[in-house]
């Protein structure tokens, strides 16, 4: 049985001391794939060292919209190049709208529109970060399709409403879900959770952050992710093993995953 990990931050200070067992226990644990997620374009060098490390690794570069203020009018061409200079590049991200958090709406706003025309440009998929923001990024990504510029991706970490959750699936995305599927009272994520098609479901762990019942409150690591497998597996009425094939063959779909 094979996992994959479409989401994970492992080059966070709080993985270095002991990275070489991390990775042992993702091994041990079937997480035969991972997506190593970006921040800001900064991160490049130290996220392409892990991938050197560590070849099940592959990776994305982008602007996360709680780091949009860092946007200036040459990132654009950087990430684009980056993007290009690897080809273990598998998406553009983590970008999107997160207005939870900060009250720079419009600022965000364009620095999504911006990557989302490289994504479009370099045929990439997206990784999206949303936060109390559905209906304004549904309105952005409307508009790219309407001109001839749709977008393919993932909602990762998604913990929205039912009805949010049709809105993206039926503009193609996939939809991720993480560790707070398991949580006692996201009713909403778990009700979000049953709605997603088989063909559209993907697992992460988005570590170090939010471990899964019944690692709660403990450093998150991407051997993790198989808990959240299992819990969905079971919300979902399937066995382990197909929800196991079902998310590994859509990572490789989404993110054009070889092995």
């Amino acid at each position: 049985m094979q996992l994959v990990d479409t989401h994970v931050h492992i080059n966070f200070d709080v993985f270095q001391e002991d990275i070489e067992a991390i990775a042992s226990r993702w091994r041990a644990a079937g997480v035969a794939h991972l997506v190593h997620s970006c921040v800001e374009p900064q991160e490049f060098t130290e996220i392409q060292a892990l991938v050197d490390r560590f070849p099940e690794l592959k990776f994305s570069v982008g602007l996360h919209p709680l780091d949009a203020d860092k946007w200036t009018e040459t990132m654009a061409a950087e990430i684009k190049a980056l993007a290009q200079s690897d080809s273990r590049i598998v998406a553009l991200g983590e970008m999107g709208l997160d207005f939870f958090k900060a009250e720079n709406h419009r600022h965000q706003e364009k620095v999504l529109r911006a990557q989302l025309e490289l994504a479009a440009e370099l045929d990439l998929p997206v990784i999206i970060h949303c936060r109390d923001a559905a209906a304004e990024l549904l309105a952005i990504l409307k508009e790219f399709q309407a001109n001839d510029q749709p977008v393919r991706g993932v909602m990762h970490c998604w913990s929205g409403t039912p009805e949010e959750t049709q809105w993206f699936l039926d503009l193609g995305f996939f939809v991720s879900f993480s560790g707070v599927v398991t949580f006692k009272n996201a009713e909403q994520v778990r009700d979000s959770a049953r709605l997603v098609p088989d063909d559209r479901l993907l697992i992460e762990t988005d570590c170090p952050f939010l471990a899964p019942v019944p690692k709660r409150g403990k450093r998150n690591e991407p051997a993790f992710v198989r808990h959240v497998a299992e819990y969905l597996a079971q919300l979902r009425e399937t066995s382990l093993e197909t929800l196991a094939q079902q998310t590994t063959a859509n990572a490789r779909q989404l993110f054009r995953l070889h092995f």
